[in-house]
């Protein structure tokens, strides 16, 4: 079997380029996890220590909000671009200490949202001035509204300027339907959600002379968790893709790394397919959210008792609750949570012992 020599910390540049290359090889992808903070940032980091492998930690435009905390204005993107550079900060620092490479990546930025970007860029830049590594490894731009034109041109320009800083660029093509963080789908033009051979094409086309480079190609993804046969996914269309493009580029066989959203909820078979097809990278958010809070809501109910007031408990009037109610208490059993949720996702993106340790 082959293997990747991969130390631990934030992995950006060539090593970023290999770890793509080395998943789609070998048919397995690494879980992206959204995060809002250092709890769930130590979860995701933990379940890769556990399960021996990289994992891709990101911020979302929220999610930097939400580290900063929502008490800041953000009329200008001030708080999203403080708390997502803060967020990178802590990532890198505790990254080393549990030993883990980690991708470090900022998820879904509309148009609207590009000021938010264009500020954590601009840090990167700085950071890269100063210690010759970006400070995120990669960034994705979400302009999959905008006609495929509009969308590849502004994503060249942005690729030719973390190209310039050994950063990797995620597109979006087509449109990943239900809602998250803000920007809902829900009624979304049902053809919007399957992307054509043809657009992957030229997003090809325009992108690979530049830079490194991944695609969140649609096929019939949607955010969120739905009941069985509510979403209808179609991996095949990333087969198609690939073929496509081999044909008309004479490339290799999978010539793009591709990313997979809104993958929680999505049975085994479905994710394996679509790893089989160049899948490199795989969202996971709602599902996190929900193995976080379950844990916590079980703690609140069993110890209901407790957490009523400070004083007074089915042990004595008198008896204090402090230990029930301190956040430590009960915190740690949500990250817990989380910890078994994404050691699951990587077992199921066939990561199991493809990176030794």
């Amino acid at each position: 079997m082959a293997s990747l020599d991969l130390k631990p910390g934030i992995v950006t540049g060539n090593a970023l380029c290999e770890l793509l290359d080395f998943c789609k090889s070998e048919q397995c992808a690494l879980p992206a996890v959204n995060v809002i903070g250092s709890h769930t940032a130590n979860a995701a980091i933990e379940a890769a220590r556990q399960a021996k492998a990289p994992i891709i930690v990101q911020y979302s435009q929220g999610g930097g909000q939400f580290n900063a905390g929502k008490f800041l204005d953000n009329s200008k993107q001030a708080a999203s671009i403080a708390g997502t550079i803060a967020g990178a900060h802590h990532v890198r620092a505790i990254a080393e200490a549990y030993g883990v490479p980690v991708v470090l990546h900022t998820d879904h930025c509309a148009r609207k949202l590009l000021p938010w970007i264009d500020g954590v860029l601009e840090a990167g830049e700085a950071y890269y001035a100063m210690t010759g590594a970006p400070l995120y490894s990669s960034h994705m731009l979400d302009l999959s509204e905008d006609a495929l034109a509009e969308n590849l041109e502004t994503c060249a320009k942005y690729l030719e300027r973390m190209a310039s800083i050994e950063m990797t660029l995620e597109i979006e093509l087509g449109v990943t339907g239900g809602e998250e963080d803000g920007v809902d789908n829900d009624d979304i033009d049902n053809s919007k959600l399957y992307t054509q051979p043809a657009d992957v094409l030229a997003a090809y086309d325009k992108l690979s002379p530049i830079g490194s480079f991944t695609v969140a190609a649609s096929f019939g993804n949607t955010h969120g968790v739905y009941a069985p046969g509510n979403v209808k996914l179609t991996p095949a269309i990333l087969k198609h893709s690939q073929a496509h493009i081999r044909a008309e580029r004479d490339t290799e066989e999978k010539p793009v790394h591709f990313v997979f959203h809104g993958g929680s909820g999505s049975s085994r078979d479905e994710i394996r397919e679509a790893v089989s097809y160049g899948v490199v990278k795989m969202n996971i958010d709602t599902d996190t959210q929900w193995a976080f809070l379950s844990p916590i809501k079980k703690y609140m109910d069993e110890k209901d008792a407790y957490l009523k007031s400070q004083l007074g408990n089915p042990d004595g009037a008198d008896k204090p609750n402090k230990k029930h109610i301190d956040p430590r208490a009960w915190l740690h059993l949500g990250e817990k949570g989380i910890v078994a949720r994404l050691v699951q996702a990587f077992e199921d993106l066939g990561t199991g012992g493809k990176f030794g340790g």
